[in-house]
């Protein structure tokens, strides 16, 4: 039998724990606030029934003003009612969208290393945070609301009922005539706008990012807006989506207006023809009540329409933020076990990237001895830096396994392999904090003397002595930026402060200047010292003197061997070099003019 699968609105008020019953409380408070509501209209048609009944005179209408305080108490007390809701809501909304980033960021914390280079952290910021709190508007404000509006219309039916059964069904038919134009209107094709609006939405504040940070680019070639295909595209997807949805609602919305708003118009020839065959006094009062309370079903009518957008909201919300708790944690081991020494192994990998047609690594296997040097090289694309972000488990492998010590990366704590490697990506991220808690970052309780030092060792001197407040100045503040070779030495500055036994680095040299690469390349002496070392190039004049040298090409091993080898067999390795030397000797100037 199939587990029916709970409803948005279940699974988020799962999340309110114990002020759960703060939700309860405030929905019945919320659905008591709208039956009191009902009250003052009651007293209206009590004092125009008994000023028409003793008309012309009013000694016989009795106590009015007994009937009016009765409708100021009842609407002083829906008005105090509904804001004991809102208060009993609103706690239980923060606390329950408190809860919900809580459980999203826990899960987060547990995913592989992978998953967040696929995933900026704009949009899991938008993913957590705003979806959070449109769970926070729809149980503070959409579900007491929701309650009032579920009794409100039983209640205000059997009103209709009460005084001219003739008059109430006309009322009742507008009502029923609204909400048909409203299901028609908010159902087929356009059943599904709101994930396509919320989708196109995402989609246009990622590609205007992108081109928040092409400005320079665009200014420099006097390009314009339309030079950014990706975000031209999504602005008008996002209008033509919008456009269709506002025209095709245009009928819908037109009969739906005309409904709540005409019932007027009907209980006019209603009440002359009762009153032509009957009581007119009576008729007046029935119609001065429908009249007044004919409004009122209207705005029912449009909180109905108004609750069944914050259902949509909410499916939107939890679907969204299943996209992170869907994902599968990284596995920790039961037993872990603990490195012996510092060596690397790949044993028959494969791994194929999540939603890939085919494996990035097939059947890769390869050593990296303690103490030695061994080089990933090869085309773009061929599996190197996968093979590289493997060791720390960015990723677990699809079969084979990656040793670290001896041990599989996979029985390994999570922290005890973090304080095995040490990552210097050729992109590099700097905290908007000082240069002393970035460079920190790479051991948190390093001394400020021990910070110093690694950062003199990683050829960072000239960096803090232009800086106004040297290893205390906070990078992107008051316009302090650096270079990306600066950039970069303080990322190995870190790595040296960390003093981890295996180094990976990936393309660390990709975006320096001459200036810095030498500095760089003095400061790599520092890092690597002693140390296992797994090198990613593509200026291979960095790798000639590795102890072993990998040749990776569509995700499998061409070749390996010492530089001079690799040249010897006049293979992939040998072309690379042939061209890296070409490129070398390229040079800008004239051709000879005959």
């Amino acid at each position: 039998m199939k587990q029916k699968k709970p409803s948005s609105l279940s699974r988020i008020l799962g999340y309110a724990g114990k002020h759960k019953n703060l939700t309860i409380l405030g929905c019945a408070l919320s659905a008591l606030s709208a039956v009191l509501g009902l009250a003052p209209y009651l007293c209206v048609w009590q004092v125009a029934r008994r000023i028409l009944s003793a008309w012309p005179s009013l000694d016989g209408a009795g106590d009015l003003g007994r009937f009016g305080w009765m409708a100021v108490w009842t609407a002083s007390g829906s008005i105090l009612v509904y804001f004991a809701a809102l208060m009993s809501t609103h706690i239980s909304a923060f606390r329950t969208a408190r809860n919900l980033r809580r459980a999203a960021m826990a899960h987060v914390l547990k995913l592989p290393l992978g998953f967040f280079t696929g995933n900026p952290s704009g949009r899991l910021r938008k993913l957590i945070d705003d979806n959070a709190g449109l769970t926070e508007d729809l149980l503070a404000h959409k579900l007491p609301d929701l309650a009032a509006t579920a009794v409100t219309p039983i209640a205000a039916v059997i009103v209709l009922f009460l005084f001219d059964w003739r008059m109430g069904l006309l009322c009742l038919l507008t009502m029923a005539l609204a909400l048909l134009s409203m299901c028609r209107m908010m159902g087929g094709k356009n059943a599904g706008f709101f994930h396509r609006y919320q989708q196109e939405i995402e989609r246009m504040s990622g590609e205007a990012v992108e081109y928040v940070r092409g400005i320079p680019v665009v200014k420099m070639f006097q390009q314009t807006v339309y030079s950014f295909k990706a975000f031209y595209a999504a602005i008008r997807d996002y209008s033509r989506l919008a456009s269709q949805y506002a025209m095709s609602c245009r009928v819908g919305q037109t009969c739906f207006l005309t409904c709540i708003n005409g019932a007027f118009a009907l209980l006019i020839p209603a009440a002359l023809l009762i009153a032509s065959g009957g009581d007119v006094r009576a008729a007046l009062v029935n119609f001065i009540f429908y009249a007044l309370f004919a409004p009122a079903c209207g705005q029912m009518i449009n909180r109905v329409m108004y609750m069944s957008e914050a259902v949509m909201e909410a499916d939107e919300a939890i679907g969204r933020l299943d996209e992170i708790l869907r994902q599968q944690p990284m596995e920790a081991p039961k037993a872990p076990k603990k490195p012996v020494n510092g060596d690397v192994s790949f044993d028959r990998v494969t791994f194929t990237y999540p939603g890939a047609g085919r494996p990035a690594l097939q059947e890769v296997s390869f050593s990296v001895r303690a103490g030695t040097v061994v080089a990933l090289v090869g085309p773009s694309g061929g599996g190197k830096t996968t093979a590289a972000s493997l060791i720390p488990r960015f990723w677990d492998v699809d079969s084979g396994s990656v040793s670290v010590g001896g041990v599989d990366v996979r029985e390994l704590d999570n922290a005890a392999l973090m304080e095995q490697v040490a990552f210097v990506f050729q992109d590099t991220r700097l905290f908007k904090e000082s240069l002393l808690e970035n460079i920190r970052a790479g051991r948190p309780d390093a001394s400020r003397k021990e910070v110093l030092a690694a950062a003199h060792a990683a050829q960072c001197d000239d960096i803090l002595a232009k800086l106004p407040q040297g290893l205390d100045t906070v990078v992107g503040a008051h316009g302090v930026y650096l270079s990306g070779g600066e950039q970069q030495r303080i990322a190995l500055a870190r790595a040296i402060l960390k003093d981890a036994p295996i180094v990976v680095l990936d393309e660390a040299t990709a975006f320096a200047d001459p200036e810095n690469e030498h500095q760089i390349q003095k400061a790599f002496e520092a890092l690597t010292r002693k140390k296992t070392v797994l090198m990613i190039a593509h200026r291979l004049s960095t790798v000639q003197d590795a102890d072993n040298i990998i040749v990776l090409n569509e995700g499998k091993i061409a070749e390996q061997g010492s530089h001079s080898a690799l040249l010897e067999k006049n293979g992939v390795y040998a072309a690379m070099w042939a061209d890296y030397q070409r490129s070398a000797q390229w040079k800008v100037g004239k051709e000879a003019v005959e």
